[in-house]
């Protein structure tokens, strides 16, 4: 390889011949670099990833693989990605080789990261630490399948965190509606907050909705986009997953409360947004309702779990929940509810004994 400047764009390119199936030698250029250090950076990574891939430095094969990953994951997803590894994983990896690190280095970190404490000095979650196990195991089966490493270390040193929480927080009914009942006095609040328990959507999910979306004659809702908010900048994305489009079906007194909210909202297009703000409004607005209320502090995400909770309780099916949440699969549904589900045993024996 060699790095030179283009003289018709004035910008630096990369070129290297190559020899294809057959043995015939291929000239190839990579154009368009803006800066000499741009160009021979790209160059270094490309003969690291020609010869001894695995023995690189942990810290290059991140770069490369996040190079990968940007082009194949939402803008989000790749941002929360970055940040998760540049915080909790290349500190104590990045000047390893890739090949160098056992099962003992992952135990290591695993202990470390244990210890640590967030910023209001308490121990991370076990979902957050599986969350990040998760993907550090994710980046060595990468490395596995594209950068000839032997084997995953990170089978062998076994798993860190839960997939569930040990105590999930919902509200009730009856803990919901005097919530509701405390920020009437602003509609776009209230109208939010219905929608979220009364559909179990996620709140990505209400940001993005349009007026287009809802049809209050038949008494739907049609989720098929999500919203978030990323470097300053509003983003429209596809759902979190292809089960996530789906059509949500709502109560008539949801569809009599949206009516109102769009009476106060003058010139209303059907590719308008309806609720026009950021995740930081809705969590503002959460601890306001608590605080009113009395009732115990959850999360905006927790009226998720509510509304699973109201329809586990009225007795509908996991089916039937995962259909409406948008879970792409049922043991997703099961997992994360099977605790709500015990209380129901006493009732399914009374109804066999009654038989």
């Amino acid at each position: 390889m060699s790095v030179s400047k283009d003289k018709s764009t004035g910008k630096w390119m990369v070129q290297w011949r190559v020899k294809d199936l057959q043995g015939k030698v291929i000239h190839k250029k990579k154009r368009g670099f803006k800066t000499k250090k741009e160009a021979q950076e790209w160059e270094v990574l490309q003969r690291i990833k020609v010869e001894d891939s695995s023995s690189m430095l942990f810290s290059l094969f991140i770069e490369l693989y996040f190079q990968d990953m940007q082009h194949r994951v939402k803008k989000s997803t790749y941002k929360n990605k970055i940040h998760l590894v540049e915080k909790k994983v290349t500190p104590f990896f990045g000047h390893m080789k890739l090949n160098s690190i056992t099962p003992k280095h992952i135990r290591d970190w695993q202990n470390l990261l244990t210890s640590y404490r967030d910023e209001k000095g308490n121990p991370y979650s076990q979902t957050y630490l599986k969350t990040i196990n998760n993907q550090i195991t994710a980046i060595f089966n990468y490395a596995v399948k594209y950068y000839d490493l032997k084997e995953n270390p990170c089978h062998k040193a076994g798993g860190m965190g839960k997939k569930n929480a040990d105590e999930m927080l919902f509200w009730v009914k009856e803990e919901f509606d005097k919530f509701i009942e405390c920020i009437k006095d602003k509609p776009q609040s209230y109208t939010a907050f219905m929608l979220l328990y009364y559909t179990g959507i996620r709140s990505g999910e209400l940001a993005a909705l349009t007026r287009g979306d809802i049809n209050l004659e038949k008494l739907t809702i049609t989720i098929n986009k999500s919203y978030q908010r990323i470097d300053k900048e509003d983003i429209i994305t596809t759902p979190k997953t292809p089960k996530s489009n789906r059509v949500v079906t709502i109560p008539q007194k949801l569809a009599d409360c949206l009516e109102d909210y769009f009476k106060l909202l003058y010139g209303l297009k059907d590719d308008d947004r309806i609720f026009p703000f950021t995740r930081h409004f809705l969590n503002h607005e959460m601890k306001r309702g608590c605080k009113l209320s009395g009732v115990k502090k959850i999360r905006v995400h927790d009226l998720r779990h509510s509304h699973a909770s109201l329809l586990i309780e009225m007795g509908f099916s996991p089916l039937l929940i995962a259909e409406r949440l948008g879970h792409e699969k049922i043991e997703t549904t099961l997992n994360t509810y099977s605790h709500l589900y015990p209380n129901k045993q006493v009732e399914i024996a009374d109804k066999l004994n009654n038989f």
